[in-house]
């Protein structure tokens, strides 16, 4: 069985959030369970792209509207990622430092639709020089949901419309909305597919390939759920298609994220000797802010900007110390720029129990998952969530809001074999609420260290989900079988 990933992000070649991890991660797993994998993702012109040996395995010419462009797929020679990788160089459109986002002006690209769709009918033109073609077609998120669609509704794309594919959402929130005069640049489609692309009169490439793909998965089977009832818009479609839908929770890879064998920590720990392995890489922490090491430590690690509930950490942190409470936070993250104003000022209002760290920074943030007591995600929303499982893989106690993957993947420890702290509602009562819950474990050590292990010995490796994924793709193949 071959299957291919189609998707604009790919740890660590290219990553702005949890969507490369998972693709980063899956096709490494599914080759355990004989699902040969592969991911196309666009050559962007980025550290890790110039850093590898690339070589030229097609070129080619096609076109979005009157444009006829020329691009290249290149492979990574070595398969250092334990899979494929092929890269589609599309000059004037990909070959650009950000993925999404300009980065001389933070600003998402003026072009973002050219650049999507541009990189979707390379891939199927490609494709379509395959004398054997994939027997799964596997995309990710709106930048590639129009390839279900192309595959069945456009006479370009003929050869692929008895070809199995995979929509998986990993946000929801982001869909691919555009004004319909852009329909313009897509290629020739059947008329009578034609009102597939549209969605509350606008076009929509999310709701196009929720409508074309044969099956639908979410990264987590509560996201599914509330997807049907919160999707800006799209519940009805997504209720409607429920008989396609699966929810496959996301793993994480625990070759990458292993607190015995991580370089990047100060002090390796297993399970047997967590406290001393946390100790240690607390006190490097605390050295590097100028903590308190005596102090429980509390740490965000993520995008700063409200779908993560960040902007609830000034008011949050702010009510924790001014009330007496004793403890320090640090935070890791970059996002909106008000956010960012309001976490330095209450760095200086309260110098000796915060820190800050406005970057992207992949060791730092190994090191606090080693060191820190407790992980902070107040999330609104959280498809999935792999921080959650990062810091329980480190022995770091989750505080959660119940919701998404973060309610599927985390028990409150006051139920039987838990393991971490959940709040319901995001408001600032609660969450501070689950911060007093947290200091009142903390004080007890032994309840804690329990708890520690009992986070350390949960299995969140990928290889349940990529069973999943293994036989959700068998089933679809004997669909397709004439």
């Amino acid at each position: 069985m071959q299957v291919v990933h189609i998707s604009f992000e790919c740890y660590p070649v290219a990553k702005a959030g949890g969507l490369a991890d998972v693709v980063g991660s899956l096709p490494k797993y599914l080759q355990q369970f004989g699902v040969e994998s592969w991911v196309v993702m666009p050559h962007f012109d980025i550290e890790w792209v110039r850093n590898h040996q690339l070589e030229v395995v097609h070129e080619g010419f096609t076109r979005i509207g009157n444009e006829r462009f020329r691009y290249r797929v290149l492979k990574e020679q070595g398969d250092v990622l334990g899979f494929p990788v092929y890269l589609v160089d599309i000059p004037g459109r990909l070959d650009r430092p950000g993925i999404y986002i300009d980065p001389n002006s933070d600003f998402l690209y003026w072009d973002d639709f050219e650049r999507f769709v541009s990189f979707q009918v390379a891939v199927l033109d490609w494709f379509k020089s395959f004398s054997k073609k994939p027997d799964i077609i596997h995309c990710h998120d709106h930048h590639t949901a129009l390839i279900p669609f192309f595959m069945t509704s456009s006479p370009a794309y003929h050869e692929f419309a008895g070809k199995p594919s995979v929509l998986t959402i990993h946000n929801g929130q982001y869909q691919g909305i555009y004004e319909p005069e852009k329909r313009s640049l897509l290629p020739k489609v059947n008329p009578e597919r034609e009102g597939f692309l549209y969605w509350n009169n606008r076009l929509n490439t999310l709701s196009a390939g929720i409508r074309t793909s044969w099956r639908i998965t979410t990264v987590s089977e509560s996201y599914l759920h509330e997807l049907q009832h919160y999707s800006k818009g799209l519940e009805s479609l997504l209720t409607f298609e429920n008989g396609k839908s699966l929810g496959i929770v996301n793993g994480i890879d625990t070759d990458v994220w292993d607190p015995a064998t991580d370089l990047h920590l100060t002090k390796n720990y297993d399970h047997k000797n967590v406290t001393e392995g946390k100790e240690k890489n607390k006190e490097w922490l605390c050295d590097h802010f100028n903590l308190s090491p005596d102090l429980p430590l509390f740490t965000f690690i993520g995008r700063l900007v409200g779908e993560k509930g960040a902007d609830l950490l000034p008011d949050l942190i702010t009510r924790f110390l001014e009330t007496g409470l004793k403890g320090n936070f640090i935070i890791l993250g970059t996002g909106e720029t008000q956010l960012h104003m309001r976490l330095n000022f209450m760095k200086q209002d309260y110098p000796d129990y915060i820190g800050i760290s406005l970057s992207y920074n992949e060791k730092l943030a190994h090191r606090l998952y080693a060191g820190s007591d407790f992980l902070l995600m107040p999330s609104r929303v959280e498809p999935c969530g792999l921080n959650q499982m990062y810091a329980l893989r480190y022995g770091t106690i989750p505080i959660v809001r119940s919701v998404g993957g973060l309610k599927d993947t985390v028990i409150d420890y006051s139920r039987q074999n838990g393991y971490g702290i959940r709040f319901d509602h995001f408001n600032l009562d609660e969450a501070y609420y689950a911060l007093q819950r947290a200091l009142t474990l903390y004080s007890d050590p032994h309840l804690l260290h329990k708890l520690q292990e009992r986070a350390m010995n949960r299995d969140f490796s990928w290889h349940n989900s990529a069973r999943q994924y293994q036989l959700m793709y068998q089933a679809l193949i004997k669909e397709g079988l004439p």
